[in-house]
């Protein structure tokens, strides 16, 4: 077959040598396939995996931001502990107010509040309301009703000594009664129950006093610390101010009506 086709190629190029490739000889199979080209390979690098960085925040607690501190934690606009203050010192004028003469009437409780030593060897005492009853008989006119016989003595002893100017009798009738009559007010009773209510009303309006300024330095406080802010503080302590002066007003009112009362008695 080599030769037809050399023949035939002479044929056509006489001139041109032909060249026939060699047959490559191996000593083994091995050096063959040390003489194969191998196949192009992509080599692949083996990085380590790429993490995300770890959040330093959460390691440690954010700071908290400096607009923090501006931030209210109290409410400015609590005047609770004032309005107490003052209703505690009306109710208080106004009962003192009550155990005054009023109008020729004589209010019982100056008499169930005395302290009646029941015996000389003891020095512990009873309230007289405790050991009898006090019932208005109206007029001028009081009668108490004892529990025992044995209390009289040292119930009409308490009544004699007190400042009330008072001279209890026996009843000719009911061994355990006593009457009381009331003396009729004189210009020095008057001034003098006028004189107590004056104090009483100034005690009162004191107390109204002192409840503001405990309000006053809590707001002020409140500013000092940034616990509040600066407009609620203004607003809180023109509220503080009403309610003072309305808690003023309501005290006079009571005084000035008492002691209308008693100078017309």
């Amino acid at each position: 077959m080599q030769r037809f086709i050399t023949q035939s190629i002479r044929s056509v190029f006489p001139r041109v040598p032909i060249a026939y490739p060699q047959r490559l000889k191996f000593a083994s199979p091995l050096s063959r396939a040390q003489h194969v080209v191998p196949l192009s390979r992509r080599n692949f690098a083996n990085s380590p995996t790429l993490y995300k960085k770890k959040d330093k925040a959460k390691k440690s607690p954010a700071p908290e931001p400096e607009e923090s501190a501006s931030i209210p934690t109290e409410d400015p606009f609590d005047l609770s502990k004032l309005h107490d203050g003052i209703s505690a010192a009306v109710t208080r004028l106004k009962d003192d107010l009550s155990k005054l003469r009023a109008g020729g009437r004589f209010n019982t409780t100056l008499l169930e509040g005395l302290k009646v030593q029941l015996s000389k060897e003891s020095k512990d005492s009873v309230k007289l309301g405790d050991l009898a009853q006090v019932v208005p008989k109206g007029g001028r006119m009081v009668t108490l009703l004892a529990a025992e016989e044995d209390h009289l003595k040292p119930l009409t002893s308490a009544i004699v000594s007190s400042n009330l100017s008072l001279t209890p009798q026996p009843d000719p009738h009911n061994p355990l009664q006593l009457n009381i009559p009331i003396p009729p007010p004189t210009k020095e009773s008057r001034d003098k129950n006028v004189q107590a209510a004056k104090q009483a009303f100034e005690k009162a309006s004191s107390v109204v006093r002192d409840s503001r300024g405990a309000m006053h330095k809590r707001l002020q406080d409140m500013q000092k610390k940034k616990l509040a802010r600066p407009d609620d503080v203004r607003k809180a302590h023109d509220q503080m101010e009403k309610v003072t002066e309305q808690g003023q007003k309501e005290v006079k009112d009571a005084f000035d009506a008492a002691k209308k009362t008693l100078e017309q008695a």
